[in-house]
């Protein structure tokens, strides 16, 4: 499956004109250097929020959680993308209606929270809501897979079920979650999600 994104950046916003690799704190010049950097310092920042959830208030919980993630690596960690991004084709959400969209989430949120902790099919359609519509967002230049699942997991702690929508070497999982993101399938994302639970200890 293609994960190829395309962006408009003509000013060069998070590039380096000269390498063609994202503006780093670390000062990476070299791109395969840099996806290892990443992996590393955000893997390490993602076991602290295993241990350390996060609370979600709203929609602004989300940039909280990317902050954290990815603190160690760019410098606009946290911070909303200021250029247009699309992938095979899709274009992801266009920046000058971010704020509808926020409030748009923040609803969906609301619904989720209202929802009995016993139905877990309703629990999942409603974590697929918010998972769509956060990746349709896509509100960051880089790594918004990772904290949307993030997200997604800290939102299933508050019902009691833990979820891990990114479990090692499952190319299974990999797929229904990929496929249901790039395409907005909600069916293939609930019936993942559904999948996935398990009750918290």
């Amino acid at each position: 499956m293609c994960n190829k994104y395309e962006y408009i950046d003509p000013d060069y916003e998070y590039i380096d004109t000269e390498t063609g690799v994202l503006r780093n704190c670390a000062g990476i010049t070299n791109r395969q250097a840099l996806d290892f950097f990443e992996a590393a310092a955000v893997t390490k920042r993602a076991k602290e929020l295993a241990d350390n959830p996060l609370p979600i208030k709203n929609i602004k919980s989300l940039f909280a959680i990317h902050k954290y993630l990815f603190q160690d690596v760019y410098e606009w960690a946290g911070k909303k993308r200021t250029v247009e991004i699309s992938k095979e084709g899709k274009q992801f959400f266009p920046t000058n209606y971010f704020d509808t969209a926020f409030e748009y989430i923040d609803k969906l949120l609301a619904d989720y929270r209202r929802c009995s902790t016993e139905d877990k099919r309703e629990l999942a359609g409603k974590l697929a809501d918010i998972l769509d519509a956060i990746n349709y967002l896509h509100p960051f230049r880089e790594g918004n897979g990772r904290t949307q699942r993030e997200f997604i997991r800290i939102l299933a702690l508050e019902k009691g079920l833990l979820l891990n929508l990114n479990p090692p070497d499952n190319t299974e999982v990999y797929e229904r979650y990929m496929t249901g993101t790039i395409y907005g399938n909600v069916e293939i994302l609930s019936s993942l999600i559904l999948d996935l639970f398990s009750e918290s200890e």
